[in-house]
């Protein structure tokens, strides 16, 4: 799949959740899935650009808006970032949650509607990464994932704001209802949820203070001792002079995030 070709886009509501996906004009043989995610206060618009470089590449790309965000938006930017950034785990841990379940859904969608094949890449930015790795602990049609500027520590200790470098974030108390998403989905304390292998790559900035890159190398070393015949599952790549504000550059990553996604073909 790398010849360009003429795509089309489009938009639906899934259920409660709005999708946007491109496609190629000419439907390919094999209709390859690939999902990506928005960052936090970004939008499924955020990802189009990248959606049609896919679907110019044959792949059948695919985004929604996270919970609370774009269409399904209930505040303006500066509320949802005065609630999360105030008590993190109270008002993120809930977003994350949600949107892993809607991206599950979504799935089911696509499979259904679009006749994607069920073998499922997914790739996110920030909290889109956050959230792609999740939801590839609870759904085994998820063999690839490439989370950049992300982490499957939910907690993120040590997190700084990334509008105020140096300042920590609160991270604050979940009430029943936040502190469900994190027992439930946090992948750092779900490793056995990931015995199905499915092929993980973080690409961190080595200078990330807001999203810190030490929870992806935990995870690589916990899968690693605990499915030691898999050990090269989980792959960390840390880009030199990137902190978490040049993640909006997407040059600096899109690439080598583009390539992992590309390079895996569908089994026969």
């Amino acid at each position: 799949m790398n010849e360009q070709q003429s795509i089309v886009t489009n938009s639906a509501w899934v259920d409660h959740i709005p999708v946007l996906w491109a496609e190629p004009e000419v439907s390919p043989s094999r209709r390859q899935l690939i999902i990506l995610l928005h960052p936090f206060s970004g939008s499924k618009e955020t990802m189009k650009p990248m959606l049609e470089e896919l679907a110019e590449l044959g792949f059948i790309a695919v985004s929604l808006d996270a919970w609370q965000h774009g269409e399904r938006s209930i505040a303006g930017e500066e509320d949802l970032f005065g609630r999360v950034f105030g008590n993190f785990q109270q008002y993120m841990w809930p977003i994350l949650g949600q949107t892993t379940v809607d991206t599950l859904r979504v799935i089911d969608w696509a499979i259904r509607e679009l006749k994607v094949d069920p073998y499922v890449q997914i790739g996110g930015l920030s909290m889109g990464g956050d959230i792609a790795v999740a939801a590839a602990g609870i759904d085994h049609r998820i063999h690839k994932v490439a989370a950049v500027a992300a982490t499957p520590d939910w907690l993120r200790t040590g997190m700084e704001d990334v509008r105020q470098p140096g300042t920590a974030v609160p991270t604050g108390e979940p009430d029943a209802y936040a502190a469900y998403w994190y027992n439930q989905l946090n992948p750092l304390t779900h490793i056995p949820s990931y015995g199905h292998h499915p092929a993980i790559h973080f690409i961190c900035g080595e200078d990330d203070t807001h999203v810190p890159p030490d929870g992806a190398l935990r995870f690589q070393a916990e899968m690693a001792d605990m499915y030691p015949d898999h050990r090269n599952t989980v792959a960390v790549t840390l880009i030199p002079n990137l902190g978490h504000r040049e993640s909006a550059e997407y040059d600096r990553w899109w690439p080598e995030c583009r390539e992992w996604l590309i390079q895996s073909q569908l089994p026969e």
